[in-house]
């Protein structure tokens, strides 16, 4: 079972595919307000059910998802996995986990460590612990250390939510002093001040590497993929297009923190290569299911949510090694050839060029062609 938030969500579709090509059952638990998202015109969906998650009390989510997982026992004979490619829920898991664990089977890790991975500062004082690299990071609480902060690191600075249980301001890099003001305007006024400022660390997109990693229930069961963003939807967003490239640093960085913090589960991992020092510093830990996580498909077609279900169903973590060269698009990284707010351009060519290669495409399947689509039509209407 799959539970989602947004409408353009990547990473659900992709668990309805890659889960419902093996036979598997997949049902989707989302919002109303995403009744018409086009991931839901897969093929591989079974009965949806739309709840409001996110405006109800968390006890009424609770035991809606208590009952569906009752259901869903009865029909199929055993608990249900869960899945979800969300910040707020994959916390929400974590905080209800012994209320959900007689009705699903979800990776849990040896302690509350999901919370704290996807809170940005409490992720950095964990980097920091277990001596992983990290850009340097602070959690102001007054307008002093704001002002101190921007002093001795300088412009830009990047801007983030802390924890995405609470109100906070998007992520942005502030190229000035009047773009911070403004980023964290609203964020200031509130009680608790809920982001932090991080320096930028130079370079473009080439420097972003990413990582997927499954930790299985059982201590050393760990599968790490890494790869490359070649291009990313803004300058803090997901990649649009991107490629498996064997990095080991990278990949032991990863593993060393995960194991060491006693993870279980699916786990996206963004690193940037700071050439200033020539080190890899950690930015984010996705503690869930990637969006593109599809992108790390292995040798013999097993990916972190496959590997997932194979551990959570009893059977035997298959073996599997990564692709290098393997390339999956966002077919919105088509903007890239008309940029729009000062976004680098690239020719038709050079774009015809950069995705030889692509052997997978997010909304595009040829085997469910409903999502592609459902996107296409909305694209048009919308205009």
């Amino acid at each position: 079972m799959v539970v989602f938030r947004g409408r353009q969500s990547y990473g659900p579709l992709a668990i309805a595919r890659t889960l419902g090509r093996l036979g598997v059952s997949v049902y989707p638990v989302a919002p109303e307000n995403t009744a018409l998202s086009p991931v839901f015109s897969s093929r591989y969906w079974e009965d949806r059910t739309l709840w409001d998650f996110f405006e109800r009390p968390e006890l009424d989510s609770v035991e809606l998802l208590r009952d569906v997982g009752s259901k869903l026992a009865k029909k199929h004979g055993s608990h249900p996995i869960l899945f979800t490619t969300n910040d707020w829920v994959a916390i929400f898991f974590e905080r209800h986990s012994e209320a959900l664990a007689d009705y699903f089977q979800f990776p849990r890790p040896a302690s509350s460590i999901v919370g704290r991975l996807l809170n940005k500062w409490d992720m950095h004082v964990l980097a920091t612990q277990h001596d992983i690299p990290t850009p340097v990071t602070v959690q102001p609480t007054s307008r002093a250390e704001i002002d101190e902060f921007a002093a001795r690191t300088g412009f830009p600075l990047v801007v983030k939510a802390a924890d995405p249980f609470l109100p906070a301001p998007e992520n942005t890099i502030a190229r000035s002093q009047p773009e911070l003001d403004d980023a964290i305007e609203e964020a200031v006024s509130r009680e608790t001040w809920n982001f932090v400022l991080q320096e930028h660390i130079p370079g473009g997109v080439d420097n972003v590497w990413m990582c997927n990693g499954y930790f299985g229930r059982d201590d050393g069961h760990g599968v790490v993929f890494t790869g490359k963003k070649l291009r990313q939807l803004s300058s803090m967003g997901t990649a649009s297009l991107a490629e498996v490239e064997s990095n080991d640093t990278v990949a032991s960085q990863t593993y060393r923190f995960m194991t060491a913090l006693g993870y279980r589960g699916c786990c996206g991992v963004g690193w940037r290569h700071d050439v200033r020092d020539g080190t890899y510093k950690v930015l984010d830990v996705n503690a869930r299911v990637s969006s593109v996580f599809r992108l790390f498909t292995g040798a013999n077609g097993l990916d972190v949510v496959r590997l997932c279900y194979q551990d959570l169903s009893g059977q035997p973590m298959g073996d599997t090694a990564a692709q290098d060269g393997r390339k999956w698009l966002d077919e919105r990284d088509l903007r890239a050839v008309f940029p729009s707010r000062g976004e680098d351009r690239v020719s038709v060519r050079e774009w015809v060029k950069s995705v030889r290669g692509v052997q997978e495409l997010h909304w595009l399947a040829r085997d469910d062609l409903g999502p592609f689509r459902a996107w296409l039509r909305g694209k048009v209407f919308r205009r």
